[in-house]
């Protein structure tokens, strides 16, 4: 396992100090991730979430955002739209390469890398990003969408235009020091960018399985099985910085009817964070939770 980087150190944390940042992806995609992240962010239950701001639903995000400014909120670049019955596009309009025939940002990666201009990401990245900042939000932190611009499909990647951005704003991006199917010549070479720029970054990005195991059959896994499953992934947590993302949202009749599957495990992971096995082992394991207001304010050299 590759050893942490001086990160924890710099941020103060005790020498081996196992620290985790718990974030929820896909705020504002709909209004059942709406109600899953408010309520665990109200309780405490999340360190921080991220925005996808082109989204139908953005707009009540933003809204709570804007008016919660002591938590930790940043921005889901999206460059893709995966669903099929319910789909979203660009803020720079639909004539740029960043849109699929039916002039929705396309469904897969490997499009996005394959297809998009390097102008048209910057401007649209660009343009969430500043779209969030004049609803009032104070931005804690970037990161992607489906991993559109790490490269990972065809290994065309947009990594230097975020670095940037996030250099421009003076935010950190969820890339991570170490991370399983990336060779290390290529991490080496993105983590290089991003510590030339004072991009701060993450020791390792950790998650489970996005879908349900056997959904659908007789033989799912049930609510106990991704439970433990989550429990033996914090009990690995090493020393250093963690993010461990999850998309909770509640299991309802509209977010059914937006997305194609993964409905229960979104429902599931919704119930897990408040669940007190989870809970109890998080301190039994010593863990540091942290947020990514942290990681931006040494960024600033204002911490």
């Amino acid at each position: 396992m590759t050893a942490p980087s001086d990160l924890a150190e710099r941020l103060g944390l005790a020498p081996g100090a196992r620290a985790i940042i718990l974030n929820a992806d896909d705020f504002g995609m709909c209004h059942a991730a709406n109600t899953a992240i408010v309520e665990l962010l109200d309780a405490g239950r999340i360190d921080s979430t991220t925005l996808m701001v082109p989204c139908s639903w953005a707009p009540e995000a933003l809204s709570f955002a804007a008016a919660r400014r002591d938590l930790d909120v940043g921005v889901h670049l999206v460059l893709t739209s995966e669903w099929s019955r319910y789909r979203w596009r660009p803020l720079t309009g639909t004539t740029t390469t960043l849109v699929d025939a039916d002039g929705f940002f396309p469904v897969d990666v490997a499009s996005v890398e394959q297809h998009a201009a390097t102008d048209d990401v910057v401007a649209e990245l660009a343009a969430q990003l500043q779209a969030a900042l004049d609803a009032g939000v104070d931005v804690t932190h970037l990161d992607n969408h489906m991993g559109s611009v790490y490269g990972l499909a065809t290994g065309r990647d947009f990594l230097g235009e975020v670095f940037a951005l996030a250099a421009q704003h003076g935010l950190p991006f969820r890339l991570p020091r170490s991370m399983d199917g990336v060779s290390a010549d290529t991490l080496a070479r993105a983590t290089g960018a991003a510590d030339a720029l004072g991009v701060e970054i993450i020791d390792r990005l950790w998650s489970h399985p996005f879908e349900l195991v056997g959904e659908g059959t007789d033989a799912a896994e049930t609510y106990e099985q991704v439970r433990d499953g989550f429990v033996a992934l914090l009990r690995a947590v090493p020393a250093g910085v963690t993010e461990i993302y999850l998309h909770p949202m509640t299991d309802t009749e509209e977010l059914r009817s937006a997305v194609d599957f993964a409905a229960v495990k979104r429902g599931y992971e919704l119930r897990l964070l408040s669940d007190p096995v989870v809970v109890q082992t998080i301190a039994d394991e010593g863990l540091v939770r942290i947020g990514w207001r942290a990681l931006r304010d040494l960024q600033r050299g204002t911490r």
